[in-house]
């Protein structure tokens, strides 16, 4: 077998290993979200042990078949577990057969920050320490993110974002313009806006998330009053991350010449955002009823809530995943709009060195 052969099948693998890293921590953190919700945090005590067999070798009959919490808690970290050896995985392949050093140093970014993530988990299992575990409920989002940029990187878009059929409508609107240098500078505003947008977007997303952690984090010492206004804050947060989405979704529909990719990515977040704003609301009525006194409603009334059952602990913890993924979404899309500008950048520079 030829040596390109070779390299091309391992480059195969590592867009492959990429994608299964992505595709395995979203449930990780939806998992992690359900200890969480159902206080199954402390359900295992010791760490990295499990009541005192190794973790990989714990009795599956006392897992499968105990409590509830403690199978939540202890799929959680073999869960993790497994992250952490496809990123091992992936790092490895990445190494031997990836020349882009940047690529290099980010998968041991991803590696190191996996590893972080796991001994965060464990220390805040050893102390028993609520602020540990909700810088470790914001800490695993950002690395869904990390994973799905570095699966992004091995994507067809970002070999080639400028497609040759987009390439052919630019030229065709330029020649439209006659090298209108007014409508053109016009274009790389409306697109420099997006991008401007989806980076605030992001940063608003996340902000919103670690708002949302320390709301369900807070200590039991807090009073009501500090908790009633972490609740307000976080949806007056809501509504401004809801009117950031739309504009970002409204400017990109406006900008001209995107990649298929980036216009579908925008509709499904405002898509997402409106099922997200749902799924607040659903918890807002599991944990606190309804507001007004709609729940007098002969509709609504006569309907019992059981603290951390099945459905309000999975819609509690959908609301937290769906963050998530609003997040991941926002951040692939100021990373395509980043690579397409740099591409283009790339390519006016090429043809200028040309024609000089």
């Amino acid at each position: 077998m030829s040596l390109s052969a070779t390299n091309g099948r391992m480059n195969r693998w590592s867009r492959r290993l990429a994608l299964l890293l992505t595709v395995l921590t979203f449930p990780l953190i939806w998992v992690g979200g359900l200890v969480t919700t159902t206080d199954a945090g402390m359900a295992v005590p010791d760490w990295p042990n499990t009541y005192g067999y190794n973790m990989f070798l714990y009795p599956w009959e006392s897992w499968l078949l105990g409590p509830w919490d403690l199978f939540i808690e202890h799929g959680h970290r073999l869960l993790g577990a497994l992250v952490g050896m496809v990123t091992i995985a992936l790092m490895v392949v990445v190494l031997k057969t990836d020349a882009r050093s940047w690529m290099r140093k980010l998968v041991i970014v991803a590696l190191v920050a996996v590893i972080a993530q796991g001994i965060l988990g464990g220390v805040r299992v050893r102390l028993n320490d609520v602020t540990l575990a909700m810088i470790h409920g914001c800490t695993g989002p950002a690395f869904l993110v990390l994973t799905t940029i570095i699966a992004l990187m091995f994507s067809a878009f970002w070999q080639n974002p400028v497609s040759p059929e987009l390439s052919a409508a630019e030229a065709d609107n330029k020649n439209e313009q006659n090298e209108d240098s007014d409508v053109i500078e016009d274009d790389k505003q409306q697109f420099n806006a997006s991008l401007r947008l989806a980076r605030f977007t992001t940063i608003l997303v996340y902000c919103q998330l670690i708002l949302g952690a320390s709301i369900r984090h807070i200590p039991v010492t807090t009073s009501p009053q500090t908790y009633s206004l972490l609740v307000i804050f976080h949806i007056g947060m809501a509504l401004a991350v809801t009117g950031h989405i739309v504009m970002l979704c409204l400017a990109i529909r406006c900008t001209k010449n995107l990649p298929q990719s980036i216009r579908s990515g925008s509709k499904q977040m405002g898509l997402l955002i409106v099922v997200q704003l749902l799924m607040g609301i659903g918890t807002w009525v599991l944990k606190f009823g309804w507001p007004a006194g709609l729940g007098n409603n002969k509709y609504l009334a006569d309907h019992l809530v059981v603290t951390q059952g099945w459905f309000q602990s999975h819609v509690v913890t959908g609301h937290v995943a769906i963050g998530s993924v609003i997040l991941v979404m926002a951040a692939l899309l100021t990373t395509r709009l980043l690579r397409l500008q740099f591409v283009r950048q790339k390519l006016e520079a090429t043809v200028v060195i040309e024609k000089s």
